[in-house]
């Protein structure tokens, strides 16, 4: 008996006869966990736990150290889409949004919410002195096809999503054409892609991954890979914050103090509020006591 997969995680899988690979994701915890006091409105959530989900699927792919961020900016709604992850598949998203009309509080898609907008990857790895970004327009009526036609441009070779959430879960299941699979199947690469089109949303969201690659690919020999756990860790840190108003400058800081009574700073990505009162702001900017 497999053991049990982790409550979220990206697990690979490979159909070896065909030559075409993929994966699915699935989060719970860690999608509750990014939502947690967001009040994200339905469709909001919904589009911000699809994009979750593709984001693990590719960060899954990270060969070396390293930390990717997938933004989706636009003129509708939904302003700004956020999603961040590093090799260790340490996660988190965030989601900008005025108030959603009524007409598409529970089902809008990209059009809709986002209005025309653009695709954003930043690859950050250590010893490079720029991180590595590449600029897509915004182009599909799902955050599935708008990732499929990244994936297109950026890999050169043909891939399929099929994307789900609900309050729950985020899920994704991913197959991606390799270079030699025409060789291998000529009819491979169609009948894959019929067959994860015939997936159920509620498949989806209420399976695991291997039972949701048995109903798919019976008739396949699917190698299945080691789930990998995803998680949402990113504890506070006042020191870091601390550190950015000391670089802002002491006159600065006393005068927004003096503005508002308290400096409130609210860190969106990873969901944490620091507020400094005067005692805090005093001992940032207190000269260090000589022995």
């Amino acid at each position: 008996m497999n053991a049990r997969p982790p409550k979220s995680y990206v697990q690979r899988f490979l159909l070896e006869e065909l030559d075409i690979r993929g994966a699915v994701v699935r989060l719970t915890d860690v999608w509750q966990a990014l939502q947690r006091e967001r009040g994200y409105a339905p469709a909001v959530a919904s589009l911000l736990g699809q994009m979750t989900a593709v984001s693990a699927v590719i960060a899954g792919n990270l060969k070396q150290p390293g930390r990717l961020t997938f933004q989706v900016n636009g003129h509708g709604p939904v302003s700004l889409l956020v999603v961040d992850c590093n090799e260790s598949l340490n996660l988190r998203a965030y989601a900008k949004a005025d108030a959603v009309p009524a007409s598409v509080a529970l089902d809008g898609g990209v059009a809709d919410l986002v209005g025309d907008g653009r695709l954003q990857l930043s690859l950050d790895i250590p010893g490079l002195d720029q991180p590595y970004q590449s600029l897509v327009p915004l182009e599909g009526d799902s955050i599935a096809r708008c990732f499929e036609n990244y994936l297109a441009q950026s890999e050169q070779q043909p891939a399929g999503l099929w994307l789900a959430c609900s309050a729950d879960a985020a899920v994704a299941l991913f197959v991606q054409k390799l270079p030699g699979a025409d060789e291998r199947d000529a009819d491979g690469w169609a009948r894959v892609q019929h067959l994860a089109q015939t997936v159920r949303e509620d498949e989806l969201l209420g399976l695991e991954a291997e039972e949701i690659l048995r109903r798919l690919f019976a008739e396949e020999t699917v190698r299945l890979f080691e789930a990998r756990p995803v998680r949402h860790d990113w504890p506070a840190d006042p020191a870091k914050v601390g550190a950015m108003l000391q670089g802002l400058g002491e006159q600065e800081v006393r005068a927004m103090l003096a503005e508002h009574g308290e400096i409130v700073v609210h860190d969106d990505l990873s969901n944490h509020t620091y507020r400094f009162d005067a005692d805090d702001i005093d001992a940032l900017f207190r000269p260090p006591t000589l022995h």
